[in-house]
């Protein structure tokens, strides 16, 4: 996945949207940017399938050596796959954050929120922040 295309919430988790046997899907997964602000990642806490999900509500967590950060969730829906092998294999998200590095797929109720930034938007907050 381009990290030009996808779409991000402040706190640092991305989405995009596919289209799989005729429903709308979010692929959500944390940025690169959030990944080298916690450096060494030590745990993930994934969701489970079938949990439901809250956009802003927080689904899980990672671990660095620095702190524990919660996860938000970019959307609300039903968590219909997770990305088991992630929880092993943490330099996954330093190498491969877009793609390999995709946490969970959630199956969309309703639409995407509004505050969800472009990848322009995304960048300047980030630079503020730094």
């Amino acid at each position: 996945m381009n990290a030009e295309e996808l779409l991000y919430c402040p706190t640092h988790e991305w989405v995009c949207t596919t289209e799989e046997n005729g429903e709308t899907l979010a692929i959500v997964g944390i940025s690169a940017f959030a990944v080298e602000q916690l450096t060494d990642l030590v745990y993930m806490e994934l969701p489970s399938v079938g949990n439901q999900v809250t956009a802003g509500q927080e689904f899980g967590e990672v671990e660095s050596v620095k702190a524990v950060s919660p996860l938000y969730s970019p959307v609300s829906g039903e968590v219909i796959a997770v990305n088991d092998e992630l929880a092993d294999q943490l330099e996954t998200l330093n190498d491969d954050p877009y793609t390999a590095g995709w946490i969970m797929k959630v199956k969309l109720s309703g639409a995407l929120p509004e505050t969800l930034l472009d990848f322009a938007a995304y960048q300047k907050q980030c630079a503020e922040s730094s």
